[in-house]
């Protein structure tokens, strides 16, 4: 199917344009949120939607409202939040009956888990972060892994390990602490964007490849139903 504009209300802030990516029967629906540089029609995160509509699974993108209204400094987080909020119950509505799961590029990513570990995003199965934004370029620390303490849900970190955003080190700890929820896939050779040095040897196709597939078995495994209890 071809994608479909909508739009999604958000408390006290208006409208903000979104693109549903559905095939036939989805197997699970991905509430994707944008970074903080660019909305949701990035190449990148086209592309994402396209690879995981083919691999049966609905994307629902939406702009904040900062990207809405043109602009490029970020809302304050709870605006942010209160945007995710909105984008995952639109997509509930959407797609009834059909696993959830959210999450994003870097930003949107992080915003996505700090909503659903300040007040549970209802129905939402797991996260999958596309590139977490651990800290800024040229430093380091793990404050902002902090909320992801809170969040009770399964969790699909897919980090580069070129990423400047987040050394891998860290990453790994961030991910150890938080037991079963975390899994860590590691991209050889990308960058906070996912891209690849030609000297790697990988082509851009292959990298988009391994996202997919990634993402599409893992929610399969999560949305699977389990005999006794969920197994993360």
């Amino acid at each position: 199917m071809k994608p479909r504009k909508l739009t999604i209300e958000v408390a006290g802030r208006g409208v903000v344009d979104a693109i549903l990516d559905a095939p036939k029967d989805p197997s699970a629906a991905y509430v994707m949120a944008h970074g903080a540089g660019a909305g949701m029609r990035h190449p990148f995160l086209a592309e994402v939607a396209a690879l995981l509509s083919g691999a049966g699974i609905a994307t629902v993108r939406y702009q904040f409202p900062y990207a809405q209204s043109g602009g490029r400094r970020p809302d304050p987080p709870a605006v942010l939040e209160e945007t995710v909020r909105s984008a995952v119950a639109a997509a509930a509505t959407l797609l009834p009956g059909v696993p959830l799961f959210a999450g994003g590029k870097s930003m949107g990513g992080r915003m996505t888990s700090q909503a659903a570990a300040s007040d549970s995003l209802e129905g939402l199965q797991g996260l999958v972060f596309l590139g977490f934004p651990l800290h800024a370029p040229g430093s380091t620390g793990v404050a902002r892994a902090a909320h992801l303490d809170r969040v009770s849900v399964p969790m699909l970190f897919i980090q580069g390990t070129r990423d400047s955003l987040a050394d891998l080190e860290l990453m790994r700890t961030v991910c150890s602490a938080l037991g079963s929820r975390a899994t860590l896939h590691v991209v050889e050779g990308g960058d906070h964007s996912f891209s690849v040095l030609k000297r790697s040897g990988r082509q851009r196709a292959e990298v988009m490849n391994e996202i997919r597939d990634t993402a599409s078995t893992w929610m399969a495994r999560i949305a699977a139903p389990v005999e006794e209890g969920r197994s993360f």
